[in-house]
């Protein structure tokens, strides 16, 4: 049992629906004991109630829940920073060839292990990771994830067609090879499995029916795929599949869309599609940098929010620009401030978009993605370097929910100073002590 003392921030209920939702304690107090939260509150309050429990003095850091990314792509490390493509160029000149890389077990775990310690530098403490084509690199990311103490969804990458032949296997060989692993990984500490096809473009019919066999037979898995994220993109999913109504209706056929289900993008949503998702409960992975950075557009989501689809956010390294989550909640509100149906979103809204939301998307709400009593022990504590200007800034304001908005729009990496997940420290900078 210990109490941490910092200021302290989280979004226990959903910041779009109520506006009261963030909770900041400048004095707070976080009673933790096996990895789970006992009480949060002022610190004076949680001293009372608990006057046996040791003290951890943080005061001058920030504790926020473990930032939840839910669109990561685990091969894609190395290629980060390839600027002035559009989509498919981007796939064909920098990605596909990069993925087919890890086919080479000594590479894959090299990978692997850089690909986990960015999430832990960055404070992402719950993922949801597109894979590699490859089982013994899978078998690697989860070995990794799994040394290093992160929450991790994942699964083999399922292609077979328009890709490079090599990333290709036959609907026979995705399911063997899928059933050997989630039989292996899921469920087996904080490593569950999803369900991945690339996305429909490449997934003929029969694959997609190995999709939904997979999930019929296993309904605790997860399941995570692309859609509506480019216009060409779309274009060319309507030439393959001429019976569906739009990009949806292709996985819906198959039976792959619903509550555990998080769909990547949908940029080009139309009317029926958000309706429909919102009948399903599956929810969006938006992807504010990888969406300017590809030219794909930018995200609706006023129309998102009117139509009550939930959405959360994802890097998407390698389109995105970075494992960053807080850049990431900052480049949503940048980008929405200047959408064609823009929103102003508050500093409640985007710390909620980088946890609870992820939470609630993978539905793991449950169990994480806030400080509520009962839950997860799993929080990022910041402290930024005292000659930084956020530390300057930060010096001089009172008001929580502007300190809030300073550390979204100037935290770095720089400034983590640990990341815990149920308790257990999974990265600690010793630069910052």
């Amino acid at each position: 049992m210990e109490i941490l003392r910092a200021c302290i921030f989280h979004t226990p209920r959903n910041a779009f629906d109520h506006p009261d939702s963030l909770i900041a304690l400048p004095d707070g107090g976080l009673l933790t004991s096996e990895g789970k939260v006992l009480a949060c509150g002022d610190f004076s309050a949680v001293r009372a109630a608990s006057p046996e429990a040791p003290v951890r003095d943080l005061r001058g850091s920030y504790l926020l829940p473990g930032f939840i990314d839910t669109h990561i792509h685990f091969p894609q490390v190395r290629i980060l920073g390839g600027l002035g493509y559009s989509l498919l160029d981007w796939l064909d000149h920098l990605t596909l060839p990069e993925e087919a890389r890890l086919s080479d077990d000594t590479y894959a775990t090299v990978i692997a292990r850089e690909f986990v310690h960015q999430l832990a530098a960055h404070g992402t403490t719950t993922s949801l990771v597109f894979g590699a084509h490859f089982a013994p690199a899978m078998a690697a990311l989860f070995e990794a994830a799994a040394t290093s103490g992160l929450r991790v969804i994942s699964g083999l990458v399922l292609a077979d067609r328009l890709l490079r032949p090599e990333l290709h296997v036959t609907p026979e060989q995705a399911f063997e090879a899928s059933k050997l692993l989630l039989g292996r990984y899921h469920g087996h500490g904080r490593i569950r499995y999803a369900v991945i096809p690339r996305f429909a473009l490449s997934a003929s019919e029969p694959m997609l029916e190995v999709c939904h066999t997979l999930l019929r037979e296993n309904p605790t898995l997860h399941f995570t795929s692309h859609i509506n994220e480019n216009p060409l993109e779309v274009t060319e999913v309507a030439r393959l599949f001429p019976w569906a109504a739009d990009y949806l209706a292709v996985y819906e056929r198959f039976g792959l869309i619903g509550r555990r289900s998080v769909l990547a993008h949908n940029v080009q949503a139309t009317a029926p599609e958000l309706h429909r998702l919102a009948a399903s409960q599956c929810s969006i992975a938006h992807c504010p940098a990888s969406n300017a950075a590809l030219g794909s557009g930018i995200f609706p989501m006023r129309r998102h929010l009117e139509a009550r689809v939930h959405f959360a956010l994802g890097t998407d390294v390698g389109g995105g620009t970075g494992f960053g989550m807080m850049k990431e909640a900052l480049l949503a509100y940048l980008l929405q401030r200047v959408a064609p149906d823009p929103l102003t979103l508050s500093p409640a809204q985007m710390l909620y978009l980088a946890t609870r939301a992820g939470a609630e998307a993978l539905a793991l709400d449950e169990t994480l993605g806030d400080f509520t009593p009962g839950k997860s022990a799993d929080f990022v504590c910041l402290n930024p370097p005292g000659d930084s200007a956020l530390a300057g800034v930060l010096r001089r304001l009172e008001d929580p929910e502007r300190i809030l908005a300073a550390i979204l729009t100037m935290a770095g990496p720089e400034t983590i100073r640990e990341v815990r997940v149920a308790g257990d420290l999974i990265f600690e900078n010793q630069l910052t002590h």
